[in-house]
């Protein structure tokens, strides 16, 4: 039988730092089994924190969380950020199979799972080329697939189109979609931009303060999303109205 993706589970988390500020304050949460949810908000307001806490970067003041698949085995994490980060005299493919060599993976292996997921992502013409010969939007899209070469349950993104221009974000969004639909993880996005967690999540998170300030389910099927329609517009608006509640300001 296929093992379903996990749910990805917050249960009154928190995260306090010193001098007592908490940046996450009893956030509790149940993200869907193969789910995208994005978590947007003010900056400070604690979405990256939390996406730290779920990748287990970090350890909660309080609360719990888990990632628990149908078994309830504990599932594999992966993390995009948002600068690349890849290692600059490593190839593509050598920073691609990165993850699998610090598992133990044999080499033979590890490349092979490596240019899989590049020739997935349209990216085999760049596995011998190293980062600085590479656009920012290409390093973004092989960071993207370094996260995927360990076919991970719970795949976490950090603002990864922020560092790119319009247009480069907008071709990015459409290969996150492409890798959250081959992958079939449980997503967590966290993103500065309203549009894009309209357009990629089924789900909204707005925070604000630590908390939980908004749970919007996206009512526009994914299938059916087109930036200029009537439709997809009234639910970016509806979500910046949320936005701006939560940062204590009027949506203009």
């Amino acid at each position: 039988m296929t093992r379903l993706p996990p749910t990805l589970q917050f249960d009154r988390v928190a995260r306090e730092f010193a001098g007592g500020v908490r940046a996450v304050d009893g956030v509790t949460l149940s993200l869907a089994p193969g789910s995208l949810t994005a978590v947007i908000g003010p900056s400070g307001c604690g979405k990256t924190t939390l996406l730290r806490l779920a990748a287990g970067l970090d350890v909660p003041t309080a609360g719990r969380v888990e990632a628990e698949g149908a078994s309830g085995s504990r599932s594999a994490r992966s993390v995009c950020f948002q600068d690349p980060r890849l290692l600059p005299w490593r190839r593509v493919v050598d920073n691609v199979a990165l993850p699998l060599e610090l598992a133990g993976v044999p080499r033979e292996q590890r490349q092979a799972s490596a240019l899989e997921v590049l020739r997935a992502a349209g990216l085999a013409h760049a596995s011998r080329m190293l980062p600085a010969q590479l656009s920012g939007g290409m390093r973004m899209r092989v960071a993207l697939a370094r996260a995927l070469v360990t076919q991970p349950q719970v795949l976490l993104l950090d603002e990864p189109c922020s560092a790119v221009d319009e247009f480069t974000r907008m071709q990015l969004d459409e290969e996150i979609l492409r890798t959250f639909r081959a992958c079939g993880a449980t997503t967590m996005l966290v993103t500065h931009s309203v549009s894009e967690a309209v357009w990629l999540a089924d789900r909204v998170i707005v925070m604000a303060r630590g908390r939980v300030h908004a749970d919007h389910a996206v009512r526009v099927q994914r299938d059916r999303r087109d930036r200029g329609d009537v439709g997809f517009l009234s639910e970016v608006e509806h979500c910046m109205r949320l936005l701006a509640a939560a940062s204590g300001r009027d949506a203009a």
